[in-house]
C-alpha cells in the first residue's frame, strides 16, 4: 500500500461507539480492540472522553486506554473534552490531539453539555489558552454538533453554522469539521455546507461526522469527498448514536466507508480483512451488542482488491 493514503479515516467507536451502549466495555478488551484497529491500519483514533465517571462509567478508564494506546508509534491518539476540566485531565494524560464538541443548535447545546453555543466558545477560549501554555504541540479540533438539523430545535440555518464556525476557529480551534449528530444531512445539503466551510476556513475546515440514522450515511460522506473534504469519522460495526436523537443507528461504518473509498481506488491505507477482524475483540468486549455493516456480511468481492486505476 502506499505510504501516503488519500483520505483519511478516523476511528470513534472507542468513544462514541462505546458511550452510546448501556453497557461497559472491559478496559482488557478495549485494549485488545484499540490494538486490532491500528494492526488494520488506522493512523487516529478517539480512545475515549474525559468526563466524570458518574455520567458515563463507560469512560471511566479513559487516562489508561490512553497510556496504553500512546504505546503504539505513529498513532494520533484523540480524546473528546466536553469543558476545561476533561481538558486538564486529557493532556495530564498525554493525549495528542483534543476535540471539543461544540452544538449550532441552542437546545441541543444545553441537552448535551449544559451550557449555550456562547457558553461554549467561552470554554474553547480557556482550552485554547490552557494548551498554548501547557502543551502548544497538542492539536485541538472542534465537531460542530447538529450541523445538519437537531431533533429538539428542528431546522438549523446554514448561515449560523458557518458563523459559529469561524467563531472556533477565532477562539483558538486548529480545525473545525461539520456534524450530523442527529442523521439529518442529504448530500445536497452537505455539498452546499462542506463547500460554504471550506471557503470559509480553508485549510481549517476539517472532518466529516455523518451517522446513518436515515441511510445516508455513505452518500453524505461521498458528497463531502467531491467537495474536498479529506478526513472522515466513521466507527466499527457502526456504533454510536445521540442520546438526543431516537431510533439513531449508530455512525457510518468503517468498514462499508473504507469499502467504498477502497473500491474507488482512493486509498486509506487501511487493510480491510484486518479492519473485518478488528469486529472480534469489539464483540468479544459487548456480548449481545449489535454491529452493523454490509460489508462484513457480504464479504469482499472475488479477486480483492482490484482497484481501479484513477
Amino acid at each position: 500500500m502506499p505510504t501516503t493514503p488519500e483520505v483519511l479515516i478516523s476511528e470513534v467507536g472507542p468513544r462514541d461507539g462505546l458511550q452510546s451502549v448501556k453497557a461497559t466495555m472491559p478496559t482488557a478488551d478495549k485494549l485488545r480492540w484499540i490494538d486490532a484497529l491500528v494492526a488494520a491500519g488506522l493512523r487516529e483514533i478517539e480512545v475515549g472522553s474525559f468526563v466524570p465517571p458518574k455520567l458515563l462509567p463507560q469512560m471511566a478508564d479513559a487516562p489508561a486506554v490512553v497510556q496504553h494506546a500512546l504505546q503504539h508509534p505513529g498513532l494520533m491518539v484523540m480524546a473528546l473534552v466536553p469543558n476545561l476540566r476533561g481538558a486538564e485531565a486529557a493532556l495530564a494524560a498525554g493525549v495528542l490531539k483534543i476535540t471539543l464538541p461544540v452544538s449550532v443548535s441552542e437546545a441541543h447545546s444545553l441537552a448535551n453539555v449544559r451550557k449555550t453555543p456562547a457558553q461554549m466558545l467561552d470554554e474553547l477560549r480557556e482550552v485554547h489558552a490552557l494548551r498554548r501554555d501547557a502543551v502548544p504541540g497538542v492539536a485541538m479540533e472542534v465537531g460542530l454538533s447538529t450541523a445538519f438539523g437537531c431533533t429538539l430545535q428542528g431546522a438549523v440555518a446554514e448561515d449560523d453554522v458557518i458563523r459559529l464556525a469561524v467563531a472556533c476557529v477565532e477562539a483558538g480551534a486548529d480545525e473545525v469539521g461539520l456534524s450530523d449528530t442527529t442523521g439529518m444531512a442529504n448530500p445536497a445539503q452537505v455539498r452546499r455546507l462542506f463547500t460554504r466551510l471550506r471557503a470559509e476556513l480553508g485549510e481549517r475546515a476539517g472532518a466529516a461526522h455523518m451517522h446513518n440514522t436515515r441511510g445516508l450515511g455513505l452518500a453524505n460522506c461521498l458528497a463531502a469527498y467531491d467537495v474536498g473534504v479529506r478526513t472522515f469519522d466513521a466507527s466499527l460495526g457502526g456504533l454510536g448514536g445521540c442520546p438526543h436523537a431516537p431510533g439513531a443507528s449508530g455512525n457510518v461504518v468503517t468498514e462499508d466507508l473504507v469499502f467504498m473509498f477502497e473500491a474507488m481506488g482512493v486509498r486509506t491505507g487501511i487493510d480491510i480483512s484486518k479492519l473485518i477482524a478488528a469486529r472480534e475483540p469489539l464483540k468479544a468486549g459487548l456480548p449481545g451488542e449489535p454491529v452493523y455493516g454490509m460489508t462484513p456480511e457480504a464479504g469482499l468481492p472475488k479477486g480483492w482488491p482490484n482497484h481501479p486505476t484513477p
